[in-house]
Protein backbone atom coordinates (compact mmCIF):
# COMPACT_ATOMS: atom_id res chain seq x y z
CA UNK A 1 0.00 0.00 0.00
CA UNK A 2 1.31 3.44 -0.96
CA UNK A 3 1.56 6.12 1.67
CA UNK A 4 -1.09 8.84 1.48
CA UNK A 5 0.05 11.61 -0.87
CA UNK A 6 3.74 10.74 -0.81
CA UNK A 7 6.27 12.16 -3.29
CA UNK A 8 4.89 9.87 -6.00
CA UNK A 9 1.25 10.74 -5.38
CA UNK A 10 -0.76 9.93 -8.56
CA UNK A 11 2.42 8.63 -10.25
CA UNK A 12 2.00 4.90 -10.80
CA UNK A 13 5.18 3.92 -12.64
CA UNK A 14 8.87 4.82 -12.91
CA UNK A 15 8.50 6.74 -16.16
CA UNK A 16 5.74 8.92 -14.70
CA UNK A 17 7.82 9.62 -11.60
CA UNK A 18 10.85 10.63 -13.65
CA UNK A 19 8.86 12.87 -15.97
CA UNK A 20 7.22 14.69 -13.09
CA UNK A 21 10.21 15.11 -10.77
CA UNK A 22 12.78 15.84 -13.50
CA UNK A 23 10.76 18.03 -15.85
CA UNK A 24 7.32 19.14 -14.61
CA UNK A 25 7.62 19.73 -10.89
CA UNK A 26 9.56 22.98 -10.81
CA UNK A 27 8.36 24.69 -13.96
CA UNK A 28 6.86 28.19 -13.56
CA UNK A 29 3.11 28.69 -13.85
CA UNK A 30 1.26 30.74 -16.45
CA UNK A 31 -2.27 31.23 -15.11
CA UNK A 32 -3.91 32.44 -18.29
CA UNK A 33 -7.47 32.34 -16.90
CA UNK A 34 -8.47 33.06 -13.32
CA UNK A 35 -10.81 35.20 -11.25
CA UNK A 36 -8.29 36.63 -8.81
CA UNK A 37 -8.81 40.24 -7.79
CA UNK A 38 -6.11 42.65 -9.04
CA UNK A 39 -7.02 44.93 -6.14
CA UNK A 40 -6.30 42.15 -3.63
CA UNK A 41 -2.97 41.50 -5.33
CA UNK A 42 -2.09 45.20 -5.15
CA UNK A 43 -3.26 45.72 -1.57
CA UNK A 44 -1.44 42.52 -0.51
CA UNK A 45 -3.22 42.46 2.82
CA UNK A 46 -2.02 39.66 5.15
CA UNK A 47 -4.66 37.08 5.98
CA UNK A 48 -6.11 36.62 9.44
CA UNK A 49 -6.61 32.85 9.35
CA UNK A 50 -6.90 29.77 7.14
CA UNK A 51 -10.70 30.01 6.88
CA UNK A 52 -10.45 33.48 5.36
CA UNK A 53 -8.20 32.08 2.62
CA UNK A 54 -10.11 28.84 2.10
CA UNK A 55 -13.80 29.49 2.59
CA UNK A 56 -14.53 33.09 1.62
CA UNK A 57 -16.63 32.80 -1.52
CA UNK A 58 -15.32 29.37 -2.59
CA UNK A 59 -18.38 27.89 -4.27
CA UNK A 60 -16.64 24.52 -4.72
CA UNK A 61 -16.43 24.14 -0.95
CA UNK A 62 -19.86 25.64 -0.31
CA UNK A 63 -21.40 23.09 -2.63
CA UNK A 64 -19.68 20.21 -0.84
CA UNK A 65 -20.64 21.55 2.59
CA UNK A 66 -24.30 21.77 1.61
CA UNK A 67 -24.12 18.14 0.49
CA UNK A 68 -22.89 17.32 4.00
CA UNK A 69 -25.89 19.03 5.58
CA UNK A 70 -24.10 22.21 6.63
CA UNK A 71 -26.63 25.06 7.15
CA UNK A 72 -26.39 28.22 5.05
CA UNK A 73 -25.42 30.32 8.07
CA UNK A 74 -21.91 28.88 7.80
CA UNK A 75 -21.45 30.72 4.50
CA UNK A 76 -22.29 34.10 6.04
CA UNK A 77 -21.03 36.42 8.76
CA UNK A 78 -23.47 34.83 11.22
CA UNK A 79 -20.78 32.32 12.23
CA UNK A 80 -17.10 32.68 13.13
CA UNK A 81 -14.26 31.69 10.85
CA UNK A 82 -13.37 28.87 13.22
CA UNK A 83 -16.90 27.46 13.03
CA UNK A 84 -16.77 27.58 9.24
CA UNK A 85 -13.41 25.82 9.24
CA UNK A 86 -14.72 23.12 11.55
CA UNK A 87 -17.65 22.45 9.22
CA UNK A 88 -15.22 22.17 6.30
CA UNK A 89 -12.99 19.75 8.22
CA UNK A 90 -15.99 17.51 8.94
CA UNK A 91 -17.17 17.73 5.34
CA UNK A 92 -13.77 16.73 4.00
CA UNK A 93 -14.02 13.35 5.69
CA UNK A 94 -16.78 12.34 3.24
CA UNK A 95 -15.00 13.71 0.15
CA UNK A 96 -13.29 10.48 -0.90
CA UNK A 97 -12.86 10.59 -4.68
CA UNK A 98 -13.48 14.33 -4.83
CA UNK A 99 -10.61 16.55 -6.06
CA UNK A 100 -11.34 18.90 -3.15
CA UNK A 101 -9.84 16.30 -0.85
CA UNK A 102 -6.61 16.22 -2.85
CA UNK A 103 -6.46 19.97 -3.46
CA UNK A 104 -7.02 20.77 0.20
CA UNK A 105 -4.27 18.44 1.37
CA UNK A 106 -1.87 19.59 -1.34
CA UNK A 107 -2.45 23.16 -0.16
CA UNK A 108 -1.86 22.21 3.46
CA UNK A 109 1.34 20.43 2.49
CA UNK A 110 2.80 22.98 0.09
CA UNK A 111 1.89 26.23 1.82
CA UNK A 112 1.80 25.21 5.49
CA UNK A 113 4.06 22.15 5.69
CA UNK A 114 1.28 19.99 7.15
CA UNK A 115 1.61 16.32 6.12
CA UNK A 116 -1.32 14.92 8.04
CA UNK A 117 -5.01 14.58 7.32
CA UNK A 118 -7.64 17.22 8.05
CA UNK A 119 -10.77 15.88 9.76
CA UNK A 120 -12.89 16.60 12.83
CA UNK A 121 -10.26 15.08 15.16
CA UNK A 122 -7.37 17.12 13.73
CA UNK A 123 -9.40 20.28 13.13
CA UNK A 124 -8.00 22.27 16.06
CA UNK A 125 -4.43 21.12 15.38
CA UNK A 126 -4.59 22.19 11.73
CA UNK A 127 -6.38 25.45 12.59
CA UNK A 128 -3.68 26.46 15.08
CA UNK A 129 -0.79 25.20 12.93
CA UNK A 130 -1.87 27.12 9.83
CA UNK A 131 -2.79 30.28 11.71
CA UNK A 132 0.57 30.33 13.49
CA UNK A 133 2.33 30.21 10.12
CA UNK A 134 0.02 32.85 8.64
CA UNK A 135 0.80 35.16 11.54
CA UNK A 136 4.53 34.41 11.68
CA UNK A 137 5.12 34.80 7.92
CA UNK A 138 2.45 37.49 7.41
CA UNK A 139 1.12 35.43 4.50
CA UNK A 140 -0.60 37.53 1.84
CA UNK A 141 -1.66 37.19 -1.80
CA UNK A 142 1.75 38.08 -3.22
CA UNK A 143 3.54 35.68 -0.90
CA UNK A 144 1.31 32.82 -2.04
CA UNK A 145 1.92 33.82 -5.66
CA UNK A 146 5.67 33.78 -5.06
CA UNK A 147 5.56 30.45 -3.20
CA UNK A 148 3.71 28.95 -6.18
CA UNK A 149 6.28 29.95 -8.79
CA UNK A 150 3.78 31.96 -10.82
CA UNK A 151 5.16 33.96 -13.74
CA UNK A 152 2.00 35.39 -15.35
CA UNK A 153 -1.54 36.00 -14.08
CA UNK A 154 -4.44 36.93 -16.37
CA UNK A 155 -7.36 38.24 -14.34
CA UNK A 156 -10.92 38.47 -15.70
CA UNK A 157 -12.17 42.02 -16.23
CA UNK A 158 -15.21 43.82 -17.56
CA UNK A 159 -14.78 46.37 -20.38
CA UNK A 160 -16.17 49.05 -18.05
CA UNK A 161 -13.50 48.39 -15.41
CA UNK A 162 -11.02 51.24 -15.06
CA UNK A 163 -7.95 48.92 -14.79
CA UNK A 164 -6.46 51.14 -12.11
CA UNK A 165 -5.10 48.18 -10.14
CA UNK A 166 -3.38 46.76 -13.20
CA UNK A 167 -1.85 50.17 -13.81
CA UNK A 168 -0.54 50.30 -10.25
CA UNK A 169 0.79 46.73 -10.41
CA UNK A 170 2.80 47.53 -13.55
CA UNK A 171 5.09 49.74 -11.47
CA UNK A 172 5.57 47.41 -8.52
CA UNK A 173 9.18 46.23 -8.18
CA UNK A 174 9.60 42.47 -8.30
CA UNK A 175 5.94 41.90 -9.15
CA UNK A 176 4.92 39.04 -11.45
CA UNK A 177 3.14 40.06 -14.64
CA UNK A 178 -0.56 40.67 -13.93
CA UNK A 179 -2.55 41.33 -17.09
CA UNK A 180 -6.27 41.98 -17.57
CA UNK A 181 -8.46 39.74 -19.72
CA UNK A 182 -11.33 41.22 -21.70
CA UNK A 183 -14.71 39.67 -20.73
CA UNK A 184 -17.59 41.57 -22.38
CA UNK A 185 -20.40 39.23 -21.28
CA UNK A 186 -22.57 42.05 -19.95
CA UNK A 187 -22.46 43.80 -23.32
CA UNK A 188 -23.52 40.54 -24.95
CA UNK A 189 -26.37 39.53 -22.62
CA UNK A 190 -28.97 41.76 -24.25
CA UNK A 191 -31.81 39.73 -22.73
CA UNK A 192 -30.89 40.71 -19.15
CA UNK A 193 -33.22 43.08 -17.29
CA UNK A 194 -30.37 45.44 -16.37
CA UNK A 195 -28.89 45.63 -19.89
CA UNK A 196 -29.61 49.34 -20.38
CA UNK A 197 -28.05 50.11 -17.00
CA UNK A 198 -24.89 48.30 -18.02
CA UNK A 199 -24.68 50.16 -21.33
CA UNK A 200 -24.89 53.41 -19.36
CA UNK A 201 -22.01 52.25 -17.16
CA UNK A 202 -19.98 51.31 -20.24
CA UNK A 203 -20.65 54.68 -21.86
CA UNK A 204 -19.51 56.41 -18.67
CA UNK A 205 -16.21 54.52 -18.91
CA UNK A 206 -15.40 56.35 -22.17
CA UNK A 207 -17.38 59.54 -21.43
CA UNK A 208 -19.41 59.10 -24.59
CA UNK A 209 -23.02 57.97 -25.10
CA UNK A 210 -23.79 54.63 -26.71
CA UNK A 211 -26.96 54.97 -28.79
CA UNK A 212 -26.37 52.52 -31.65
CA UNK A 213 -24.77 49.19 -32.43
CA UNK A 214 -21.94 50.97 -34.24
CA UNK A 215 -21.27 53.10 -31.17
CA UNK A 216 -21.29 49.96 -29.00
CA UNK A 217 -18.63 48.37 -31.21
CA UNK A 218 -16.63 51.61 -31.24
CA UNK A 219 -16.73 51.83 -27.44
CA UNK A 220 -15.69 48.21 -26.97
CA UNK A 221 -12.78 48.76 -29.36
CA UNK A 222 -11.73 51.81 -27.34
CA UNK A 223 -11.74 49.71 -24.20
CA UNK A 224 -9.80 46.97 -25.97
CA UNK A 225 -7.13 49.53 -26.80
CA UNK A 226 -6.79 50.34 -23.09
CA UNK A 227 -6.69 46.66 -22.16
CA UNK A 228 -4.02 46.16 -24.81
CA UNK A 229 -1.88 48.90 -23.28
CA UNK A 230 -2.10 47.03 -19.97
CA UNK A 231 -0.73 43.89 -21.61
CA UNK A 232 -4.00 42.07 -22.33
CA UNK A 233 -3.49 39.00 -24.53
CA UNK A 234 -6.80 37.23 -24.13
CA UNK A 235 -10.56 37.68 -24.17
CA UNK A 236 -13.13 35.46 -22.51
CA UNK A 237 -16.82 34.75 -23.08
CA UNK A 238 -19.18 32.80 -20.86
CA UNK A 239 -21.99 31.40 -23.02
CA UNK A 240 -24.76 28.88 -22.61
CA UNK A 241 -23.73 27.61 -26.05
CA UNK A 242 -21.99 29.01 -29.14
CA UNK A 243 -24.67 30.14 -31.58
CA UNK A 244 -24.68 31.38 -35.14
CA UNK A 245 -27.58 33.18 -36.78
CA UNK A 246 -27.28 34.99 -40.11
CA UNK A 247 -27.49 38.73 -39.49
CA UNK A 248 -27.15 42.16 -41.05
CA UNK A 249 -25.54 45.05 -39.22
CA UNK A 250 -28.72 47.11 -39.54
CA UNK A 251 -30.66 44.31 -37.85
CA UNK A 252 -28.24 44.32 -34.93
CA UNK A 253 -28.64 48.10 -34.71
CA UNK A 254 -32.44 47.87 -34.63
CA UNK A 255 -32.37 45.13 -31.96
CA UNK A 256 -29.92 47.12 -29.81
CA UNK A 257 -32.00 50.29 -30.00
CA UNK A 258 -35.20 48.39 -29.23
CA UNK A 259 -33.63 46.93 -26.10
CA UNK A 260 -32.38 50.31 -24.89
CA UNK A 261 -35.96 51.56 -25.20
CA UNK A 262 -37.05 48.78 -22.89
CA UNK A 263 -38.66 46.55 -25.51
CA UNK A 264 -38.59 42.78 -25.10
CA UNK A 265 -36.80 41.03 -27.95
CA UNK A 266 -37.50 37.71 -29.60
CA UNK A 267 -35.21 34.68 -29.30
CA UNK A 268 -34.29 35.08 -32.97
CA UNK A 269 -33.32 38.73 -32.43
CA UNK A 270 -31.29 37.78 -29.37
CA UNK A 271 -29.38 35.22 -31.41
CA UNK A 272 -28.79 37.66 -34.27
CA UNK A 273 -27.50 40.35 -31.92
CA UNK A 274 -25.17 38.00 -30.05
CA UNK A 275 -23.80 36.56 -33.29
CA UNK A 276 -23.22 40.03 -34.72
CA UNK A 277 -21.44 41.25 -31.59
CA UNK A 278 -19.25 38.13 -31.26
CA UNK A 279 -18.25 38.26 -34.92
CA UNK A 280 -17.27 41.94 -34.65
CA UNK A 281 -15.31 41.31 -31.46
CA UNK A 282 -13.52 38.29 -32.90
CA UNK A 283 -12.34 40.37 -35.85
CA UNK A 284 -10.77 42.84 -33.43
CA UNK A 285 -9.17 40.03 -31.41
CA UNK A 286 -7.55 38.77 -34.59
CA UNK A 287 -6.22 42.25 -35.36
CA UNK A 288 -4.68 42.51 -31.91
CA UNK A 289 -3.38 38.92 -31.92
CA UNK A 290 -5.45 38.19 -28.82
CA UNK A 291 -6.68 34.73 -27.91
CA UNK A 292 -10.46 34.26 -27.80
CA UNK A 293 -11.76 31.95 -25.05
CA UNK A 294 -15.28 30.53 -25.31
CA UNK A 295 -16.67 28.86 -22.18
CA UNK A 296 -20.00 27.11 -22.62
CA UNK A 297 -22.12 24.13 -21.59
CA UNK A 298 -23.25 25.51 -18.23
CA UNK A 299 -26.60 26.13 -16.55
CA UNK A 300 -26.42 29.04 -14.13
CA UNK A 301 -28.09 29.66 -10.78
CA UNK A 302 -30.50 26.71 -10.76
CA UNK A 303 -31.47 27.04 -7.08
CA UNK A 304 -33.36 30.33 -6.99
CA UNK A 305 -33.71 30.45 -3.19
CA UNK A 306 -29.94 30.32 -2.77
CA UNK A 307 -29.42 32.75 -5.66
CA UNK A 308 -31.75 35.30 -4.07
CA UNK A 309 -29.73 35.09 -0.85
CA UNK A 310 -26.15 34.91 -2.15
CA UNK A 311 -26.29 35.92 -5.81
CA UNK A 312 -24.21 34.34 -8.56
CA UNK A 313 -21.25 31.97 -7.98
CA UNK A 314 -22.80 30.40 -4.89
CA UNK A 315 -22.35 26.76 -5.90
CA UNK A 316 -25.69 26.33 -7.69
CA UNK A 317 -24.54 25.95 -11.30
CA UNK A 318 -24.59 22.72 -13.29
CA UNK A 319 -23.57 21.04 -16.55
CA UNK A 320 -25.80 21.66 -19.57
CA UNK A 321 -26.45 19.14 -22.31
CA UNK A 322 -26.91 21.87 -24.93
CA UNK A 323 -24.23 22.12 -27.57
CA UNK A 324 -25.10 22.96 -31.14
CA UNK A 325 -22.16 21.50 -33.01
CA UNK A 326 -23.51 22.76 -36.33
CA UNK A 327 -23.77 26.35 -35.14
CA UNK A 328 -20.34 26.24 -33.49
CA UNK A 329 -18.91 25.08 -36.80
CA UNK A 330 -20.77 27.80 -38.69
CA UNK A 331 -19.50 30.46 -36.31
CA UNK A 332 -15.87 29.40 -36.68
CA UNK A 333 -16.28 29.05 -40.43
CA UNK A 334 -17.79 32.54 -40.80
CA UNK A 335 -14.77 34.01 -39.05
CA UNK A 336 -12.39 31.87 -41.05
CA UNK A 337 -13.94 32.91 -44.37
CA UNK A 338 -13.53 36.55 -43.35
CA UNK A 339 -9.88 35.90 -42.40
CA UNK A 340 -10.92 36.95 -38.90
CA UNK A 341 -10.58 33.75 -36.86
CA UNK A 342 -8.29 34.51 -33.91
CA UNK A 343 -6.44 31.95 -31.84
CA UNK A 344 -9.32 30.31 -30.00
CA UNK A 345 -9.78 28.09 -26.95
CA UNK A 346 -13.02 26.11 -26.65
CA UNK A 347 -14.18 24.86 -23.25
CA UNK A 348 -17.34 22.81 -22.76
CA UNK A 349 -18.46 21.99 -19.25
CA UNK A 350 -20.00 18.77 -20.55
CA UNK A 351 -17.41 15.96 -20.87
CA UNK A 352 -19.70 14.26 -23.39
CA UNK A 353 -18.68 17.06 -25.80
CA UNK A 354 -14.98 16.14 -25.86
CA UNK A 355 -15.01 14.24 -29.17
CA UNK A 356 -17.34 16.79 -30.78
CA UNK A 357 -15.00 19.65 -29.91
CA UNK A 358 -11.85 17.84 -31.00
CA UNK A 359 -13.39 16.90 -34.35
CA UNK A 360 -14.49 20.51 -35.00
CA UNK A 361 -11.16 21.92 -33.83
CA UNK A 362 -9.32 19.79 -36.38
CA UNK A 363 -11.23 21.52 -39.18
CA UNK A 364 -9.89 24.98 -38.36
CA UNK A 365 -6.23 24.53 -37.54
CA UNK A 366 -3.93 26.83 -39.46
CA UNK A 367 -0.57 26.01 -41.04
CA UNK A 368 0.71 29.39 -39.88
CA UNK A 369 0.15 28.79 -36.15
CA UNK A 370 0.94 25.80 -33.94
CA UNK A 371 -2.25 24.62 -32.22
CA UNK A 372 -4.24 27.70 -33.23
CA UNK A 373 -7.54 26.23 -32.03
CA UNK A 374 -7.28 24.62 -28.60
CA UNK A 375 -9.50 22.30 -26.60
CA UNK A 376 -9.34 24.06 -23.24
CA UNK A 377 -8.31 22.24 -20.08
CA UNK A 378 -10.84 20.09 -18.23
CA UNK A 379 -12.96 22.76 -16.58
CA UNK A 380 -14.90 23.20 -13.33
CA UNK A 381 -16.89 19.99 -12.88
CA UNK A 382 -14.25 18.15 -14.94
CA UNK A 383 -10.96 19.20 -13.33
CA UNK A 384 -10.76 15.95 -11.35
CA UNK A 385 -8.60 12.93 -12.17
CA UNK A 386 -11.16 11.22 -14.40
CA UNK A 387 -12.10 14.43 -16.24
CA UNK A 388 -8.47 15.37 -16.88
CA UNK A 389 -7.63 11.90 -18.19
CA UNK A 390 -10.71 11.89 -20.45
CA UNK A 391 -9.72 15.30 -21.82
CA UNK A 392 -6.10 14.27 -22.43
CA UNK A 393 -7.28 11.06 -24.08
CA UNK A 394 -9.64 12.88 -26.45
CA UNK A 395 -7.08 15.51 -27.43
CA UNK A 396 -4.48 12.77 -27.95
CA UNK A 397 -6.83 10.58 -29.95
CA UNK A 398 -8.02 13.29 -32.34
CA UNK A 399 -5.38 16.02 -32.29
CA UNK A 400 -1.82 16.75 -31.17
CA UNK A 401 -1.57 16.48 -27.40
CA UNK A 402 2.01 17.72 -27.53
CA UNK A 403 0.71 21.16 -28.58
CA UNK A 404 -1.82 21.48 -25.73
CA UNK A 405 -1.40 24.70 -23.69
CA UNK A 406 -2.05 23.06 -20.34
CA UNK A 407 -3.70 23.93 -17.06
CA UNK A 408 -5.26 27.08 -15.59
CA UNK A 409 -6.82 27.72 -12.19
CA UNK A 410 -10.16 29.40 -13.13
CA UNK A 411 -10.24 30.27 -9.42
CA UNK A 412 -10.66 33.10 -6.93
CA UNK A 413 -8.26 31.55 -4.41
CA UNK A 414 -4.56 32.32 -4.12
CA UNK A 415 -3.99 28.74 -2.94
CA UNK A 416 -5.42 27.20 -6.11
CA UNK A 417 -2.03 26.97 -7.76
CA UNK A 418 -1.78 23.54 -6.15
CA UNK A 419 -4.15 22.49 -8.94
CA UNK A 420 -1.26 22.87 -11.37
CA UNK A 421 0.68 20.26 -9.39
CA UNK A 422 -2.39 18.00 -9.41
CA UNK A 423 -2.71 18.39 -13.19
CA UNK A 424 1.02 17.89 -13.84
CA UNK A 425 1.10 14.68 -11.84
CA UNK A 426 -1.91 13.28 -13.73
CA UNK A 427 -0.39 14.36 -17.06
CA UNK A 428 2.95 12.69 -16.32
CA UNK A 429 1.20 9.51 -15.23
CA UNK A 430 -0.92 9.55 -18.40
CA UNK A 431 2.19 9.87 -20.57
CA UNK A 432 4.15 7.42 -18.43
CA UNK A 433 1.47 4.77 -18.87
CA UNK A 434 1.66 5.15 -22.66
CA UNK A 435 5.43 4.72 -22.55
CA UNK A 436 5.34 1.77 -20.14
CA UNK A 437 2.76 0.07 -22.35
CA UNK A 438 5.00 0.44 -25.41
CA UNK A 439 2.60 2.90 -27.07
CA UNK A 440 5.16 5.72 -27.23
CA UNK A 441 8.98 5.58 -27.38
CA UNK A 442 11.02 5.81 -24.19
CA UNK A 443 12.90 8.74 -25.71
CA UNK A 444 13.90 11.18 -22.98
CA UNK A 445 14.38 14.18 -25.28
CA UNK A 446 10.98 13.74 -26.92
CA UNK A 447 9.22 13.19 -23.60
CA UNK A 448 10.97 16.16 -21.99
CA UNK A 449 9.79 18.43 -24.82
CA UNK A 450 6.20 17.22 -24.52
CA UNK A 451 6.00 17.53 -20.73
CA UNK A 452 7.68 20.94 -20.55
CA UNK A 453 5.56 22.14 -23.46
CA UNK A 454 2.20 21.18 -21.97
CA UNK A 455 3.10 22.36 -18.47
CA UNK A 456 4.57 25.73 -19.46
CA UNK A 457 6.28 26.42 -22.79
CA UNK A 458 3.30 25.95 -25.10
CA UNK A 459 1.27 28.56 -23.19
CA UNK A 460 4.26 30.91 -23.13
CA UNK A 461 4.45 30.70 -26.93
CA UNK A 462 0.70 30.67 -27.60
CA UNK A 463 -0.03 33.82 -25.59
CA UNK A 464 3.24 35.46 -26.60
CA UNK A 465 4.52 35.81 -23.02
CA UNK A 466 8.12 35.19 -24.08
Amino acid sequence: MKKFMDEDFLLTNKTASKLYHDYAENLPIIDYHCHLSPKEIYDDKPYENIAEIWLSGDHYKWRAMRANGVPEKYFTEETSDYEKFKMWAETLEAAIGNPLFHWSHLELKRYFGYDGVLNRETCDTVWNHCNDIIKKEQLSPRKFIKKSGVKVICTTDDPADDLIWHEKLRWEDGMVSVYPSFRPDKALYIEKADYAEYIKRLSDAVSSPIRSFAELIKTLKQRMDQFDIMGCRVSDHGLSYVMYEDFKEQEADRIFKDRLRGKDISESDERKFKTALLVNLAKEYKEKNWVMQLHFGVQRDLNRKIYERFGADAGIDAISDKIDAIELGRFLNALNEANALPKTILYSLNPADNAILDSIIGCFQDGGCVGKIQHGAAWWFNDHKTGIIEHLTSVGNMGLLGNFIGMLTDSRSFLSYARHEYFRRILCDFIGNLVEAGEYPDDENMLKKIVEGICYKNAERYFDFC
